[in-house]
Order: structure tokens, then C-alpha cells, then sequence
């Protein structure tokens, strides 16, 4: 069954993580990065949030100009999974493609309407003041 961890960031910031198992997790099977879905169904709240990019359970990350569920090496100039790039210089990179699928770990998410749910505090925190 699928097992995700999901991170929803809004637009000023903050983010709040998830993990989602089984039926909660299954709306997100078969979408695609880039798609658009509604967060009541998942849990975090009303509104719509966006699926942004993910990784599976070995960190390989995902891209969305690489097609389908499966783990591809692909030759890279710049972008997700290229670090610190020389000028015009190209690696072959192992990616995973823009399909969610079981092998999914972690799974970024940016909410496009709504609000995140307050998150509590942790221990030994004062809350935050405006002066």
C-alpha cells in the first residue's frame, strides 16, 4: 500500500508535514507533477494545492520533463537533481519520472487556495509577538 510524506508549503512560507498511508494516501496514485487537487480529500484542509515535486525512498528526486513512474538516467545541464553546474557543462543523472507511484517517499506540495492548519507548538516555545 502507498506511504507518503507529505510536505505543503503556502505561499508566505510556511510548511507543515504529513504522513498519509494507505486509503488517505490513494486520491494521490496516478497524478502527475504539476497537477492540480483538492486537499480536503487528503487531510490538510480546504482549498487546492499543487504537487511541486517529490522524491522516492532512495532520495532520487523527481522531474516533470521525464515521463511515467520509472527511474531513468537522463543527461542534465541544469535543473532538479544538477548541483552547482559548471558553464555548459552536462551529466548523466539518474531521475525519477513526473508519475506518482508507490515508490514515492516524499511528496512537495505549494497550497494555491486556503490556509494551513495552525500547527501546534512544540515544547519550550513561546509564541511568536508582534511588536
Amino acid at each position: 500500500m502507498a506511504h507518503f510524506k507529505l510536505v505543503v508549503s503556502d505561499r508566505t512560507g510556511k510548511s507543515t508535514s504529513k504522513e498519509i498511508k494507505d486509503i488517505s494516501a490513494q486520491p494521490l496514485l496516478g497524478s502527475k507533477l504539476g497537477d492540480i487537487l483538492d486537499s480536503s480529500v487528503i487531510g490538510v484542509g480546504a482549498g487546492k494545492m499543487k504537487i511541486t515535486g517529490g522524491s522516492d525512498k532512495s532520495g532520487t528526486p523527481m522531474r516533470a520533463d521525464v515521463h511515467g513512474g520509472v527511474k531513468k538516467y537522463v543527461l542534465l545541464s541544469r535543473g532538479v537533481g544538477m548541483k552547482n553546474p559548471l558553464e555548459g557543462a552536462r551529466i548523466r543523472k539518474l531521475v525519477r519520472g513526473n508519475l506518482i507511484t508507490d515508490e514515492i517517499y516524499q511528496l512537495n506540495c505549494l497550497l494555491v487556495e486556503g490556509k494551513l492548519p495552525d500547527q501546534p507548538e512544540k515544547e519550550g516555545e513561546k509564541p511568536a509577538t508582534n511588536v
